[in-house]
């Protein structure tokens, strides 16, 4: 008999029922045996440690801006960003069997779904918003526990997942609320061929600091200006070491393979102190 084949792992932050875990299935498909995480640094660990063979992280979303502690382990972690995704976020309120919503007197989620969910939560002034370190999490907490004056916010797959019932759906207070994720690879592995439909053109991330002299910035872009590249994101973080100095993540349209792309790379690179390219991928 063959030997069996190691299903294809991919670790994320949260418990099952994560947005990132629907951002994993999107990417890699339904079948992907996911390995929930506590902590975002733990997922870079998994795989750097060889524990997975993916991972999937939330990068930025609409309404509450960039994830910084994940721009910050995209740097000190040699893995690369192959794919990206973007999910709505569809925010239910979610208790356990046979609890009615005028039982509800505390609702449990991570601080963000919280802070999405205002309206709602304003125009039900007796329930009580609790935060807690997992949308998802919340969800099997309250399953677990049994509460029956309590609610989650969270996924509609955490409440299939965990059997809990949804009182009322959709409770965001935006629905243009979506957040993109990374799909990251080590850069030792071959390449995936995923499960989500690659749309036209290739984006480039990468990172970069300048020397601490007036129009620095203003150069080191002048590299993509002058070649027509379209920046689609650029995010400033401290350079840990160095007060009142930052690193400049950014995103652009096009492929490491471009020679227009090329030349500007290695312009970039006679101004700055540190590149790096953190991945080319389909946009």
């Amino acid at each position: 008999m063959p030997p069996k084949t190691k299903p294809f792992q991919a670790a994320f932050q949260g418990e099952l029922g994560a947005f990132s875990q629907e951002a994993a299935m999107r990417l890699l498909g339904p079948e992907v045996h996911v390995q929930p995480c506590q902590r975002f640094e733990e997922v870079f660990q998994s795989l750097r440690d060889g524990k997975v063979d993916a991972a999937v992280i939330p990068i930025e979303n609409t309404l509450h801006g960039s994830v910084h502690e994940n721009y910050d382990h995209l740097l000190h972690f040699d893995h690369k960003i192959v794919a990206e995704t973007s999910v709505r976020i569809v925010h239910n309120l979610i208790a356990p069997p046979g609890v009615r919503f005028k039982d509800i007197r505390r609702t449990f989620s991570h601080p963000v779904a919280l802070n999405q969910c205002l309206h709602f939560l304003a125009a039900n002034p007796q329930v009580e918003r609790v935060p807690f370190y997992d949308t998802a999490g919340s969800v099997k907490m309250v399953m677990e526990d049994g509460l029956k004056d309590a609610a989650a916010i969270a996924s509609a797959v955490s409440a299939t997942i965990y059997g809990a019932h949804i009182l009322k759906r959709s409770i965001e207070d935006d629905r243009q609320n979506f957040t993109r994720f990374f799909l990251l690879r080590r850069s030792d592995q071959p390449e995936l061929k995923l499960e989500e439909p690659a749309k036209k053109g290739w984006k480039t991330s990468l990172v970069f600091s300048t020397r601490n002299q007036p129009g620095s910035l203003f150069k080191a872009l002048s590299a993509f200006a002058l070649r027509d590249l379209s920046l689609t994101k650029i995010e400033s973080r401290p350079l840990r070491g160095k007060p009142w100095e930052y690193l400049f993540y950014v995103d652009f349209l096009g492929s490491v393979e471009e020679e227009r792309v090329k030349k500007a790379l290695g312009h970039l690179q006679e101004l700055a102190d540190l590149l790096r390219v953190l991945g080319c991928y389909r946009a």
